[in-house]
């Protein structure tokens, strides 16, 4: 199971230009090698609903287990066996990928309570460091966090978030050694001196200042990782911290967060089909919290304040794209004073508002594709950001000065790289500030980028991005990647990914499919790809390979699918499906163990998430994910080359799962193809948490597409 870290799927990489003459050569077989592992069989019973199962590998789940560490070793080593041959290659794209970073780099700076915000990256070193500057961009910087220094001796390390007080004294941030991305220790640091202070609370997953400089109010997970409980600590108090609020619903996570105002504190209480929020002035520290509005099934809403208005954004059954109201400040509960300031509308999805003293700006998306609106508050006029390409990504970057007359945004597409803009409010013009360098060169003339259109099994018409190198001719000989996600409403967008021109470089097409499951094309488009249509997502994901083949981009013989956790899904339920369709399968961290996962309400993120798969306890759902669920559908037939990996601290989708998968198919299939499994031993979900061990990681994982396609340099 996946929550919202897609970008964490699709791995941040960069690389040099390729000559696409690649040396190409025999692709070796399974039995070109040594035998692989075999798991142990212990077949474990299940009886739901009649319905009896059989799981040969359950035990693998219990990783305190010497036996079960010996078998992830072994296929580590197996990995290791299967992909030397590889090693130069591997090198290359490292080397690639790492040129392609401009190493000594700084993002632009963001202006907030009197000093200037932004991170930079030194030459050879894995992590950023955060800096300020106070009043103007000419004085002195200091470094709040060094996360080089932070990270040094660890194995993984990810600095998750910081907040700073009021009066820019402290700031409390949150980071962990495991590479989890639930579960992290918060720590108050006096910016003065660079120390931390004694205060440590672990297990926090939120967190937010009040007014007063000494008091943070923070979330923790459950045994389950589930965000239930919000606390109030006062910095340097010995006292047990007060609990503020308990989230009793199993199904609702809540979270704490600032206004940015700094007005008020909110509690939000959510669902995949309800919300709640409860609001504190953030100058009454020691206060209690109010309910907004009290939840209601299948309502959701988020609450933006303004210092003269609440502005709403409401999602029911009838309003499945949003609208937005306003409403007075001191009278909100009474539903007669608001007023509609931004209508529903069918082809029009609201994505999330930004709100500054003369100006509500609003996140939208529209066929596909993101645009942003700005309403000026005095007269509700409005405009549109609108953007000339057929295939591209913007999106509102955080402007955390409520009183700025410019609204940054970035914008990328397939052959563009990130170009960060200032939109000036007064004159409607953008200012181009930054545009992501690469150091090795890059010209996106030298590509095309088009978007087609597949016809799914029931006549929707299901998007596709695609950019390939412009001398590329569609005769069916191109190898191709086929990349989508489509869960839990993300949409798949196309941005610039400058590891996959390693491919595209080599002659490979890049496609990204704008499956069902995630809202690309409307909150309907979501509604359609879960719970008992789920099995539409995984359908457009092979209409979108049948359409690559029947225009001639590849063919089945030449096409590589990737995609990560709830993608992971994807890809386990396609080889399923339609093994025919693909040579190569790239499974990172997959979600492939459905049933036996969402049965059990003692792991991370299971009865929250029966909104969105199903809940297993009654008959229909527990059929209907049974029906499709990778691991249960393993079958004795032909299977493409497939990578698999896993991370053994990982908390969003068990290593076992990719693990389990792994040895079934090993067990059942009947082909003389690769399959292989990686589960990085040091960390979570997102892999390695170091930048350069990252791209270490994609290497191998590009390698192995390129070896499958008999491409060797």
């Amino acid at each position: 199971m996946c929550t919202n870290y897609l970008s964490v799927i699709v791995i941040a990489l960069g690389l040099a230009a390729c000559n696409s003459s690649s040396k190409n050569v025999k692709t070796t077989q399974q039995s070109d090698f040594p035998a692989p592992p075999v798991a142990a069989v212990k077949p474990s019973e299940f009886t739901e609903f009649g319905n009896k199962r059989t799981d040969n590998y359950f035990w693998l789940k219990d990783k305190t287990t010497p036996e079960v560490i010996e078998y992830l070793k072994a296929e580590n080593a197996y990995f290791d066996t299967v992909m030397s041959s590889t090693r130069a290659l591997q090198d290359t794209l490292y080397s690639e990928m790492r040129g392609r970073i401009k190493e000594d780099d700084e993002k632009v700076p963001q202006f907030n309570r009197g000093y200037f915000y932004y991170s930079r990256t030194e030459k050879g070193k894995q992590y950023p460091s955060y800096c300020r500057k106070k009043g103007n961009l000419s004085a002195t910087e200091e470094i709040t966090f060094n996360v080089n220094k932070m990270a040094e001796g660890k194995k993984a390390f990810i600095f998750s978030n910081f907040e700073i007080s009021i009066d820019n004294k402290l700031a409390a941030y949150t980071s962990n050694e495991t590479g989890s991305f639930a579960d992290f220790t918060l720590r108050v640091r006096d910016l003065a001196t660079g120390s931390d202070l004694p205060d440590k609370i672990e297990k926090v997953q939120s967190f937010a200042w009040a007014n007063d400089n000494k008091t943070l109010f923070y979330s923790v997970g459950n045994e389950a990782l589930r965000s239930w409980r919000i606390y109030r600590h006062i910095i340097g108090s010995t006292q047990s911290d007060e609990l503020v609020f308990e989230e009793s619903d199993e199904q609702f996570n809540v979270y704490v967060q600032k206004s940015k105002t700094d007005d008020f504190i909110f509690i939000s209480s959510s669902s995949f089909t309800s919300s709640e929020y409860q609001y504190l002035p953030a100058s009454q520290a020691a206060g209690k919290f109010k309910v907004f509005i009290p939840r209601t099934k299948d309502v959701t809403y988020n609450v933006y304040p303004h210092k003269e208005k609440f502005f709403i954004q409401y999602k029911d059954r009838d309003n499945l794209n949003c609208k937005v109201y306003e409403a007075p400040l001191n009278s909100f509960a009474d539903r007669s004073t608001w007023k509609e300031v931004i209508p529903h509308k069918s082809d029009v999805k609201i994505d999330y508002l930004d709100v500054f003293d003369k100006y509500l700006v609003a996140q939208t998306r529209k066929n596909g594709l993101n645009e942003i609106l700005v309403i000026t508050l005095a007269d509700g006029k409005s405009r549109t950001i609108n953007f000339p390409e057929p295939v591209y990504t913007a999106s509102l970057a955080g402007t955390p000065n409520y009183n700025a007359t410019a609204l940054r945004y970035s914008y990328t597409s397939l052959n563009r790289p990130n170009t960060v803009y200032d939109y000036i409010f007064a004159s409607g013009e953008s200012k181009k500030l930054k545009e992501q360098e690469i150091p090795s060169g890059f010209n996106p003339d030298d590509y095309t980028v088009e978007r087609v259109w597949a016809v799914a099994s029931d006549n929707t018409k299901v998007p596709i991005s695609v950019v390939y190198k412009k001398s590329l001719k569609k005769d069916g000989s191109n190898p191709a990647l086929l990349y989508s996600y489509g869960s839990y409403g993300y949409s798949s967008d196309a941005y610039f990914n400058s590891s996959f021109f390693s491919l595209i470089d080599r002659g490979f097409v890049f496609a990204v499919a704008q499956i069902r499951g995630g809202s690309d094309m409307g909150e309907q488009w979501y509604e359609d790809g879960k719970l008992l249509k789920k099995k539409n997502t995984f359908t457009d994901f092979i209409a979108c390979a049948e359409k690559l083949q029947q225009d001639k981009y590849t063919s089945a013989s030449k096409l590589a699918i990737m995609g990560g956790s709830a993608g992971g899904l994807l890809m386990g339920a396609v080889v399923n499906m339609r093994p025919d369709l693909f040579n190569t399968v790239i499974a990172q961290v997959p979600f492939v163990d459905v049933i036996n996962t969402m049965l059990d309400e003692s792991l991370p993120l299971t009865t929250q998430e029966y909104e969105e798969w199903g809940n297993p306890n009654e008959e229909e759902a527990y059929k209907y994910i049974l029906s499709y669920s990778p691991y249960d559908n393993v079958k004795a037939q032909n299977y493409p080359n497939i990578l698999c990996t896993a991370g053994l601290n990982d908390s969003q989708v068990s290593y076992h799962e990719p693990a389990k998968f792994v040895a079934k198919l090993r067990a059942l299939k009947t082909d003389n193809n690769i399959l292989l499994l990686h589960t990085n031993m040091e960390s979570g979900h997102g892999g390695a948490t170091g930048r350069f061990d990252r791209l270490k990681e994609t290497a191998f994982q590009l390698a192995f597409i390129l070896n499958r396609m008999g491409i060797a340099e």
